[in-house]
C-alpha cells in the first residue's frame, strides 16, 4: 500500500522585485508558485515521496498556473479544489547588504481562506495518507482559517494519521484580526507529533521564558514542549545567524524526548534566495524520518536541504537525493 505525505495549506503566488530593488522600483514583478505546505510537498516530491496537496484555489488562470506547478514536480494536485474567492499573493523586496529582505501579504478574501470543512472531502483527501504536514501559517489567516486548520487536525488524529507542524508564526497575519495565536497554536501542536520549531516558537506556545544560551536553552525548551504537549516525539529546529543578506551560518538540530542529534554550523554565503529555506529543513527531515535513517543522517539531510534552497530562486527546494549525499561528501566542485 502506498504512502502519502498530505500538506494542507495555501497555494500562493509570490511577487519579487527583480534583483535587489525595492518593491516597483522599477515597474516589474517576477513571479514564482509557493506556499509553505507547497513547498514542502514540491520538495518532498522531488526527494522520491509520494506527496498530495489539499488546498483551494480560483477557478482561473492563476489557479490553474497554481495546480500546474505542482504537477510539474510530481504532487499529486487531485485535492486542489476551486472555488469562490480570489488567488493570495505576497510581495517581497528582496535583502542586499545589511537591508533585510520584507514582505508584503494580500491573502485576505482569497479561495483558501474564506474556504470552510465543507469544501473539502477528508474521507478522500486522507485516503491512503499516512502523514499529514501543516503549519502555523494556515491559522494566522483568520479565524474561518483557524477553525479549518483544528478540525482537518482532529480529523486526521482520527484517523490514526501522524502529523507534522511548522510553527511558521507570522505576526503580520495574525495581528490582522482579533487572534489568540497561543491558545489556536496550542490546540494544533497537541495534535502532531512532530514539530519544527525552535525556542523562541515554544516560548510563544507555553508564555515561558528559558534560561542558558544556546544548545542548553534549546534543550530546556524542547523538554518544556515534550512536557506540555505528550503526543509529541521530535522537535527539529536550525539556528540562524545573519552576517548580512549575503552570508549566513546555520546550524541543525533534532530533539527526541531522550536525546539530541546536533550539526556543526556551516556558512552559507552568496545567497541566491533564502524564502523557503524553513521548508526544505523540513523536507529534508521528513526525508531522513521516512527513509528510515537514525537522528544524526536526518539532521544532516535537514541541514543540506536548507543550505542548498539558499542558492536557488523560487519558493521550493528542487533538489534531488543525490545533491543531499553530495553535501554531506563535502562535493562542492564541479560534477562531471
Amino acid at each position: 500500500m502506498s504512502k502519502i505525505v498530505a500538506c494542507f495549506g495555501e497555494l500562493l503566488l509570490r511577487l519579487t522585485a527583480p534583483g535587489r530593488e525595492l518593491l516597483l522600483q522599477t515597474p516589474r514583478l517576477d513571479v514564482h508558485i509557493g506556499g509553505a505546505e507547497a513547498n514542502v510537498a514540491v520538495g518532498l516530491a522531488r526527494l522520491g515521496h509520494e506527496t498530495r496537496m489539499i488546498s483551494r484555489v480560483p477557478d482561473n488562470d492563476l489557479g490553474d498556473a497554481a495546480t500546474g506547478y505542482l504537477r510539474r514536480y510530481g504532487v499529486d494536485s487531485s485535492g486542489v479544489s476551486t472555488g469562490p474567492g480570489r488567488m493570495g499573493l505576497y510581495f517581497l523586496s528582496p535583502g542586499a547588504g545589511l537591508r533585510a529582505s520584507a514582505i508584503v501579504y494580500d491573502r485576505e478574501a482569497s479561495s483558501f481562506a474564506v474556504a470552510s470543512l465543507a469544501d473539502f472531502d477528508l474521507d478522500s483527501l486522507l485516503g491512503g495518507v499516512d502523514l499529514l504536514h501543516m503549519s502555523g501559517i494556515t491559522p494566522a489567516l483568520g479565524p474561518v482559517s483557524a477553525e479549518l486548520a483544528v478540525a482537518v487536525a482532529e480529523a486526521a488524529r482520527a484517523r490514526a494519521i501522524p502529523i507534522s507542524f511548522d510553527g511558521n508564526y507570522r505576526a503580520q497575519l495574525w495581528q490582522r484580526w482579533d487572534s489568540d495565536p497561543r491558545t489556536i497554536l496550542n490546540r494544533l501542536v497537541g495534535q502532531a507529533e512532530i514539530f519544527f520549531g525552535n525556542h523562541r516558537d515554544i516560548s510563544l506556545l507555553l508564555g515561558s521564558q528559558f534560561s542558558g544560551e544556546g544548545e542548553d536553552r534549546r534543550r530546556e525548551a524542547a523538554q518544556a514542549a515534550f512536557d506540555a504537549f505528550p503526543q509529541l516525539r521530535l522537535i527539529a529546529s536550525t539556528a540562524r545567524h545573519v552576517t548580512d543578506a549575503d552570508t549566513h551560518r546555520i546550524s541543525a538540530r533534532i530533539d527526541s524526548r531522550d536525546r539530541v542529534a546536533q550539526t556543526e554550523e556551516v556558512t552559507v554565503a552568496g545567497i541566491v534566495d533564502r524564502i523557503g529555506a524553513g521548508d526544505a529543513f523540513a523536507a529534508g527531515i521528513l526525508h531522513g524520518l521516512r527513509l528510515g535513517r537514525d537522528l544524526d543522517w536526518t539532521v544532516n539531510s535537514g541541514l543540506a536541504l536548507t543550505a542548498l534552497k539558499h542558492s536557488l530562486s523560487g519558493d521550493a527546494s528542487l533538489f534531488g537525493p543525490g545533491e543531499i549525499e553530495a553535501f554531506m561528501g563535502g562535493e562542492l566542485d564541479v560534477r562531471r
